[in-house]
């Protein structure tokens, strides 16, 4: 088996720039609400955000060996993502793993398993999102797959799929249909703007959101 793949197809930079243009929760709804990670995986700081290709990376529980051989891998404006089996009660990252990817220009460190060092973290300025947070050590004894397919937060994320990240969470863009989410989450922004802008001016919910038949079908009834 070939541990490490390096090549693999990587999406244009304007690409990744004009998808962070919206949010998680936009491109998981223009999409066909298809793609949001488990939402366990949040920032250790709600102003931590980032978009780029995804370097994949498997690790044993308790193990982030193969961590350290992808951020040596990993190219400026990538984000590594670590699937180790949801292992909360471990610190597989900390500040001086950060530093390493900070020096590189990797965009972003995402993990299944816990962090640690997180005030030096965020000082540092790198977006890291995981499942848990956790002082507890680690080792570097096992072998793993770096930019093979994986699965992580209830989906499956190919290396140099698009990953986007903010407050509420992670969704994940296939590389090859990007151009097209783009397009669809520009559309839903544009129409949620309006509908803002409606409110604004004494529009109503029922009305704007089309559910006067809906609700008259359901047999919706109101007393005054």
């Amino acid at each position: 088996m070939i541990h490490v793949k390096t090549k693999f197809e990587r999406p244009e930079a304007d690409v990744v720039s004009r998808l962070a243009a919206f949010s998680s929760a936009t491109i998981h709804e223009a999409q066909g609400r298809r793609g949001a990670l488990s939402s366990r995986i949040k920032p250790i700081d709600r102003s931590m955000s980032f978009c780029g290709p995804a370097v994949t990376v498997a690790c044993a529980p308790q193990d982030n060996l193969m961590l350290q051989v992808a951020i040596h891998y990993a190219q400026a404006g990538d984000v590594v993502l670590v699937g180790a089996q949801e292992m909360a009660e471990a610190g597989t990252f900390g500040d001086v793993l950060g530093n390493a990817m900070k020096a590189k220009g990797i965009a972003a460190m995402v993990t299944d398993s816990g962090v640690r060092d997180t005030q030096d973290l965020i000082e540092l300025g790198l977006p890291v999102f995981s499942g848990s947070v956790s002082i507890k050590g680690t080792v570097k004894e096992t072998l793993g797959p770096i930019n093979h397919p994986i699965v992580f937060g209830d989906e499956i994320i190919y290396p140099g799929d698009i990953l986007r990240g903010d407050a509420d969470g992670v969704v994940v863009v296939r590389r090859e249909e990007a151009e097209e989410v783009i397009a669809l989450s520009q559309a839903r922004d544009d129409h949620e703007r309006e509908l803002i802008k409606l409110y604004h001016d004494g529009g109503n919910t029922i009305e704007l959101c089309g559910l006067t038949e809906k609700l008259k079908e359901k047999g919706l009834l109101v007393e005054d």
